[in-house]
């Protein structure tokens, strides 16, 4: 045995002492992409960066101001490990608009709902176990559950969300083959990446089945209040206290940089949640929770949602037109809420091999393969509206549609798209001529 082999490798002496669940962690292709993202002369499509500049950011500078002044020796001192009593009295009333009726005992803030997620993990998933998610699903979920050495099974979504007949028969095969199904994770509003909404008559079927199966909910749900044509949907958390672990956030109806999320939980399960999250963190940012407090206290937070639902049903209109005027070789959904359109390219091309030709022309999006836990998607992208202008958007079409429309003809002549699925991808620097 050569000495790399008793002490890791040339390039990472400790190598050997990570822990086995180290080795399932690897960076996402989203997270792959911000640095090249966020430069000026790229047209992001990629990241789901809410619209900030649609904020009042003049009072709330004013409100962070005082709260400092006011409360700073609160605000910036540990606090305890379920949250502010008084923000979560305030998101009881956020979750009421989804029908949940909830006591703010019920909750538990978090560091935005990817700790939420984590911290369900952390309590349920031994390796080997099994998610079931639908297919595609959301990236961050799917990077926990690798990094918790579970084993992601998909289940296939329609345009009226997630199929209550193919989760019925994917638990009962799972059941006969003696996998344990620990939970099924679902987006069902305006989901990430499909855009679709799970209709109101599949969600207590969903419900029903799981509760069969003996299968906990995770429902994660931060884009449920922005629907752009209709009231919110009831959540399934409403119609199961004991079979569904409600997941919310603040990040994409307020502020992502605030970092608050919440999970409400069965009872036994909530005190599970609050000492894992303790032993994580000791306790969420008592300044960011006081700062939501108070936002939620003191602004009109309603109507400064029904103000990102009409700035981001502009944003999807103005998508939508330029698709159809640009690529209508390919197909996509048209959510009625949300962030993101799920694109499906021509026959013959791939979304992940054409992405360093893309940021070569100076627009960026996902690729669908990030998206499934199985190596699914290389047909799909997902397209992202909220934090580009309208008029960005139409720019950054077009330039995706002159990058397909080469990628079509090197399907043509040669018979394939870019490298073949797998491939590693390069972000070369966009030619700025």
């Amino acid at each position: 045995m050569s000495s790399s082999d008793r002490h890791g490798t040339r390039l990472d002496p400790w190598f050997d002492s990570y822990a086995a669940r180290a080795h399932n962690m690897r960076a996402s292709e989203i997270r792959a992409l911000f640095a090249v993202a966020s430069r000026p002369e790229v047209v992001s499509l990629a990241g789901g960066m809410p619209y900030i500049g649609g904020l009042p950011l003049d009072e709330l500078s004013e409100m962070s101001r005082r709260l400092i002044l006011e409360q700073g020796e609160i605000a910036l001192q540990y606090g305890g490990g379920q949250g502010d009593e008084g923000l979560r009295e305030q998101i009881t009333g956020v979750m009421a608009l989804e029908g949940i009726n909830a006591h703010p005992d019920d909750v538990v803030v978090t560091t935005g709902s990817q700790q939420a997620v984590d911290l369900v993990s952390t309590v349920f998933l031994d390796p080997g176990d099994v998610v079931v998610a639908e297919a595609p699903s959301y990236v961050g979920a799917l990077g926990v559950f690798r990094a918790h050495e579970a084993d992601v099974v998909h289940v296939p979504m329609d345009a009226d969300g997630l199929i209550p007949e193919e989760l019925d028969r994917t638990l009962g095969e799972l059941a006969a083959a003696g996998r344990r199904v620990k939970f099924v994770y679902t987006v069902p509003n305006f989901h990430n990446p499909g855009g679709v909404t799970l209709i109101e008559e599949r969600r207590p079927r969903i419900v029903e089945i799981c509760k069969r199966h003996g299968v906990l909910i995770l429902e994660d749900n931060p884009y449920g209040l922005l629907g752009f044509d209709r009231e919110p949907l009831p959540a399934m958390r409403s119609m199961s206290e004991e079979g569904v672990i409600y997941l919310g956030s603040f990040s994409k109806t307020f502020a992502p940089g605030y970092r608050v999320g919440w999970a409400v939980a069965p009872h036994a399960v909530r005190e599970k949640l609050v000492l894992a999250s303790e032993a994580a963190i000791l306790s969420p940012s008592n300044a960011s929770q006081l700062a939501i407090r108070t936002y939620l206290e003191n602004f009109d937070w309603q109507g400064q949602i029904k103000k990102f639902q009409v700035q981001y049903r502009e944003r999807r209109d103005a998508m939508i037109q330029a698709l159809e005027e640009h690529l209508p070789e390919a197909t996509w959904n048209v959510p009625d809420g949300g962030f993101y359109v799920w694109v499906k390219l021509p026959e013959g091309l791939n979304a992940k091999t054409m992405l360093p030709r893309a940021v070569t022309a100076r627009v960026a999006y996902v690729s669908g393969t990030a998206f499934y836990a199985d190596g699914q998607g290389a047909d799909h992208m997902r397209l992202s509206y909220c934090y580009p202008t309208p008029e960005r958007i139409r720019e950054g079409v077009r330039r995706l549609a002159s990058v397909v429309d080469a990628e079509m003809e090197t399907v043509k002549i040669f018979g394939v798209s870019g490298g073949a699925d797998g491939d590693a991808v390069d972000f070369p620097s966009p030619d700025l001529a």
